[in-house]
């Protein structure tokens, strides 16, 4: 009997940004600056080498799927505060830098696909993911807006973004609109129908199905803390990644593994 095939999928690494995925070859080696910036560094290291020690456990995947967002940017609504380095190129090198770490391991090395994430992030006038699919070298296999690849039979459906909601059960409600949309396009006889439709960009793990198939969106690489995410929305963020173990006869299991945090009490106001 063969081994079920392995599929490990990442999302919204965000290297650059102040808790962004951040290799320790592009770090510091102990906290400095500001008590934000102490802060988000032991944040950063915690997130890197809780994944790295994980993943490394793990056999080296068949399929890595990158789907969008590995760097950063420029973070022009925060001036660039929020950086660690505001070179594209250099974060492109951190991303880079990361996923050999993590997945390439002498000559095992897993079959990549690529989606283009959020032009905020990753360039408007030009993708920055190009220069990373270039660097990371021929284990990619394509990098697409939207994409479909086919494990054993299994179709995956992955792209970027989805939309998110402010209530808890409205997260359903975009993943599985996407997924109709899906079915739907299927019908024309255009594309196929996806057996697991993957998305992004909202930084939680969320999933909704039907005996047609599955749709879920992943955790983030990033850690807590940008100031948009302290400060506007609502909603609980996931950190972490994706695994699947795929078999024949569209037979497939997966397995979030999240990070979690130490709990953080509340300032105690003493009594004169």
């Amino acid at each position: 009997m063969k081994r079920p095939m392995r599929l490990t999928v990442i999302s919204d690494l965000h290297d650059g940004q102040l808790v962004g995925f951040t290799p320790p070859s592009w770090d510091s080696d102990k906290p400095k600056g500001s008590a934000l910036r102490q802060s988000a560094w032991r944040m950063r290291r915690a997130i890197y080498s809780w994944a790295r020690e994980l993943i490394h456990a793990l056999p080296v995947p068949d399929v890595l799927l990158i789907n969008g967002d590995a760097i950063d940017g420029k973070g022009y609504a925060s001036g660039g505060t929020e950086l660690i380095t505001s070179d594209r190129g250099e974060q492109v090198e951190m991303a880079d830098a990361a996923i050999r770490d993590l997945f390439y391991r002498g000559n095992r090395r897993p079959k990549i696909f690529m989606s283009y994430g959020t032009g905020y992030h990753t360039g408007k006038k030009e993708d920055w993911e190009n220069q990373l699919a270039l660097a990371l070298g021929d284990n990619v296999e394509h990098l697409a807006g939207e994409g479909n690849f086919d494990i054993r039979g299994t179709i995956f459906n992955h792209k970027h973004a989805v939309s998110t909601s402010q209530i808890p059960h409205g997260r359903f409600t975009a993943i599985s609109r996407d997924k109709l949309w899906n079915t739907l396009w299927s019908l024309r006889g255009e594309f196929p129908a996806a057996d697991v439709l993957i998305r992004s960009h909202v930084h939680y793990h969320a999933f909704a199905g039907t005996v047609e198939g599955v749709a879920m969106t992943t955790p983030a690489l990033q850690g807590y803390g940008s100031k948009f995410g302290s400060r506007i929305p609502s909603g609980t963020v996931d950190v972490g990644f994706i695994t699947f173990e795929i078999d024949e006869g569209k037979q497939f299991s997966w397995q979030p593994h999240i990070w979690r945090a130490p709990f953080k009490p509340a300032t105690v106001v003493e009594e004169d």
